[in-house]
């Protein structure tokens, strides 16, 4: 049997159940963003850690190495915000080719530094190797939450809302115009900015986290069509999902009008949007929407339920008839 057949989550269930008798009680590890393991009498600990690749993850020649480095560690602290937490220290190992410019990599650690700097994560260490031939960034970061209070995948409860904190699909659309080689406009040029510098939603994470009505949460790495599984996995839920309600920003439609591609498609299978996907309380969700729009800019966006039925299922709906969507989220080894 080959990887490409099990996919990298077909993969990481192979071993979890394994690892995880020997969790002690207060320990939750893998199959959320973040493992927590108990800090003080107040506090969690929460951890995670992520890799980009070259050629995998960013390609060298259309990512700028001030956006690199901003980027290695944006997708690291999004984990910290899903898990509704305060990220506190980031651990960076580089493994590089020889012929690497220091020059390049100085620019590449402005990126880091500039972002550090905004939600104030110290760089505590790491470690640098040389690699044959691609560059390789592996990024840890810690936080902490409240005793108790993290927002785990498996906490949605039936009749939630689901909710998403932005626009979906501009990093997705953002890559297949690096990829296309298609000259960018204007709007396309800020598709390809959010995919090679998004921005972590730690201040909205953080604000989310502290609300009781919120239940599950995660952020949307792979796409929804693929991370809300996730949530109906972990939960033992199912889902409607009403596609006309996913937030689409001017700058997807416009691009999208104009190359001849299906922008809803995009914003429900591109990944590495780093918007937060939630699930709220029915009892909630009136009034913690109204709170939310008056914090942000952006509102929150409500995009379907959760039900009982179909566990582990999402229906897709459009104008109340059933909606076919051609392609699931992004998976490592499958695609």
């Amino acid at each position: 049997m080959k990887l490409s057949e099990i996919g990298e989550f077909g993969f990481i269930n192979r071993f979890s159940e394994k690892f995880s008798s020997l969790n002690r009680n207060e320990e939750c590890g893998i199959g959320d963003d973040c493992a927590i393991m108990p800090l003080d009498d107040q506090h969690d600990q929460i951890v995670t850690t992520d890799l980009l690749i070259e050629d995998i993850h960013f390609l060298r020649s259309e990512i700028t190495p001030f956006d690199l480095g901003y980027k290695a560690l944006a997708v690291n602290l999004s984990d910290i915000a899903a898990m509704g937490g305060k990220p506190t220290a980031s651990f960076l190992s580089i493994a590089l080719p020889g012929d690497t410019d220091v020059e390049y990599m100085d620019q590449v650690m402005e990126g880091y530094h500039n972002l550090s700097e905004k939600y104030q994560v110290p760089l505590l260490g790491g470690d640098t190797t040389k690699s044959p031939d691609k560059i390789v960034i592996n990024v840890c970061v810690t936080g902490r939450v409240k005793k108790g209070t993290a927002k785990l995948r498996s906490a949605a409860t039936n009749d939630d809302f689901i909710c998403v904190t932005g626009p979906l699909g501009d990093s997705g659309a953002g890559l297949k115009i690096l990829l296309e080689k298609i000259n960018p406009d204007s709007s396309s040029r800020k598709l390809i900015s959010w995919h090679n510098r998004p921005e972590p939603a730690i201040n909205e994470g953080l604000w989310l986290g502290n609300k009781t009505g919120v239940n599950a949460m995660m952020d949307i790495s792979d796409g929804i069509a693929s991370d809300l599984l996730h949530i109906l996995s972990k939960s033992g839920k199912g889902a409607t999902v009403y596609v006309e309600s996913i937030p689409l920003s001017t700058a997807l439609k416009e691009t999208a009008d104009h190359n001849g591609w299906n922008a809803l498609e995009l914003a429900l299978t591109g990944g590495e949007d780093y918007r937060l996907l939630l699930t709220i309380s029915s009892r909630s969700f009136k009034k913690l929407e109204k709170e939310y729009n008056k914090e942000f800019q952006i509102p929150i966006s409500c995009v379907g339920r959760i039900t009982e039925k179909n566990p582990g299922q999402i229906i897709w709906m459009k104008e109340n008839q059933p909606y076919s969507l051609d392609r699931g989220g992004f998976n490592h080894f499958r695609e």
